[in-house]
């Protein structure tokens, strides 16, 4: 299928009523993920309602996995066993405006959350792209936004509770726990089920966004870091074509001294005049609102407005986080593969993460920038793609999103994870028989 006939089948999908297709998602005969391109192994589903029938639950299954919001793209939520639903156990559980902290059961959305948070005078510092997400799944797989100073969305993560292979449960303090804590946040389902999350919290703050059209790729190879620093929060998109970036995005906040002014043209980039999708050629009607126009954290800083779905969930997903250092030289590796990548792909985004001390965190020790691929639903063509993508990228050692597509083997994710033996052992010590593992953790943690 062409691309151009693709996106118009896309747009047509977009613009039929959201409520129809979670209605339809929600009828499927098979359990399947978000995307649809995962068809999951089992639809055995329990719905638990409070930590009393967690707890029993899992005290009597010998094998089970938590299924979230079911955003991963490939199996890493995956069961042959039984799935338990946190979905039910949405509230916000306490507010502490001294600790500036708020305390969530595990099934909550960002969606969900952000609009309370804000109404008490509260934000949090930094959202993903769509804020239909769940907390405890996004801070599991370090889940991120953009912004250089900003850390994926785990490192915002204080507490946890966590219910263990024994039904024992556990709570978790980045005060108290150390690195035990530092081990656990990124957990990728595999120590237990999480119920609990207690996320740091800031002051209420106001955003701007403006997206700019056609940045020269010379450009951005000459002034990457002024570039990514212009904003708060900063997403560069592209398809790889014509040696430039489609789109700029640049989202600040308001605060005196700090507002970015917006300037007809940005490094040889053109100030967009009306509000526009990642995918130029899709409507903006479910895109966070651009142009300048103010408005609180949460509906700016995702690309995609809380009220409406993001897509029509027909793509697969890829990303690799590399070294801030070697950004440049990581994105022209990828733009060499051009005219390989680009009819398989719908767009790409660029985002910068800062680092942290999250053991299975792909920004553990290092600032990153991380490359995401948008693609048709033709996993054939993109299955070999991947590997020479990979094959390109490692040189800078680049580590794969937990939660989407990758084929980088368990051997290489060993040696870019210095903490992997550490997070083996601290699963053994929580789920000694393995009663939380799967195909997925099998094949890439706990391979020998």
């Amino acid at each position: 299928m062409k691309k151009r006939t693709f996106i118009k089948l896309f747009a047509a999908a977009l613009a039929s009523p959201p409520v129809m297709r979670l209605l339809a998602w929600a009828g499927q005969e098979k359990l399947r993920n978000w995307a649809g391109n995962i068809e999951y192994s089992t639809d055995r589903l329990q719905t638990s309602t409070s930590l009393a029938q967690v707890r029993d639950y899992v005290k009597t299954q010998p094998k089970l996995k938590v299924l979230g919001t079911r955003h991963c793209f490939n199996n890493i939520a995956d069961s042959k066993d039984g799935f338990l639903s946190l979905k039910p156990m949405d509230e916000v559980i306490s507010l502490d405006p001294a600790k500036r902290t708020v305390t969530v059961a595990a099934g909550i959305t960002y969606g969900q959350l952000c609009p309370y948070l804000d109404g008490k005078g509260f934000a949090l510092q930094n959202l993903a792209s769509l804020p239909h997400i769940s907390v405890a799944g996004a801070c599991s797989t370090a889940t991120h936004g953009s912004g250089q100073k900003n850390g994926n969305l785990a490192t915002a993560v204080s507490g946890m509770e966590i219910v263990t292979a024994d039904g024992t449960v556990v709570n978790l303090s980045r005060e108290r726990d150390g690195e035990t804590f530092n081990g656990s946040v990124v957990g990728l389902g595999a120590l237990g089920v999480i119920t609990k999350v207690t996320l740091d919290i800031q002051p209420s703050f106001m955003m701007r966004q403006y997206v700019y059209q056609n940045l020269p790729l010379g450009e951005l190879k000459e002034h990457f870091d002024a570039i990514e620093s212009s904003g708060y929060s900063v997403s560069l998109f592209t398809d790889w074509q014509k040696q430039r970036i489609n789109e700029l995005w640049i989202k600040n906040r308001i605060e005196e001294g700090q507002e970015f002014h917006a300037s007809p043209e940005f490094y040889g980039a053109k100030l967009a005049t009306v509000n526009l999708h990642p995918i130029t050629a899709l409507s903006a009607e479910n895109c966070t609102e651009q142009m300048g126009v103010p408005g609180p954290w949460f509906e700016r800083l995702p690309h995609f407005r809380m009220g409406f779905m993001p897509s029509a969930g027909k793509e697969l997903q890829s990303e690799y986080f590399v070294p801030r250092q070697h950004a440049v030289e990581a994105i022209l590796a990828v733009e060499r593969l051009r005219d390989q990548v680009s009819p398989s792909l719908l767009i790409t985004e660029i985002r910068t993460i800062a680092g942290d001390h999250l053991w299975l965190s792909p920004c553990y020790e290092q600032d990153c920038v991380t490359i995401h691929f948008t693609w048709k639903p033709d996993w054939p063509a993109v299955s070999k793609l991947l590997p020479v993508i990979e094959k390109e990228l490692a040189p800078f050692k680049a580590r794969p999103h937990w939660g989407k597509l990758f084929t980088t083997s368990a051997t290489e994710l060993k040696s870019i994870y210095k903490k992997m033996p550490e997070f083996v052992e601290l699963c053994r010590r929580y789920d000694p028989q393995g009663k939380f593992r799967n195909e997925y953790l099998n094949r890439n943690i706990f391979a020998t």
